[in-house]
């Protein structure tokens, strides 16, 4: 099992910043894709930023340019730095953790952000 703990949410203004940061726990194994998803009112989730234990990145076109997704392996963490935060970014993110020879996945709690016009 894993468990991953989100923090770093909250109330922004457009064009301000926040950093996410999501800690994993467990049997995490070293082959493994960690990310960032987040789903608005009425709207699918949708995949934000995801980073391979390799280092490679993989970003929405959305937010290209704007976030930047980075882990600390020796701390099982992973982040989301948002710059130039717009109103249709808000959402709840939630982090997710894919094992990849396991063939499983699992998400965190989620943490609500709200941009303001």
């Amino acid at each position: 099992q894993v468990q991953l703990v989100e923090s770093g949410g909250g109330l922004v203004q457009a064009g301000g910043s926040l950093r996410l940061s999501c800690a994993a726990s467990g049997s995490i194994f070293s082959m493994n894709i960690m990310g960032w998803y987040r789903q608005a009112p009425g709207k699918q989730r949708e995949l934000v930023a995801a980073i391979g234990s390799d280092g490679i990145r993989n970003y929405a076109d959305s937010v290209k340019g704007r976030f930047t997704i980075s882990r600390d392996n020796a701390k099982n963490t992973v982040y989301l730095q948002m710059n130039s935060l717009k109103p249709e970014d808000t959402a709840v993110y939630y982090c997710n953790l894919k094992r990849v020879f396991q063939s499983d996945n699992y998400w965190g709690q989620g943490t609500q952000v709200t941009v303001s016009s």
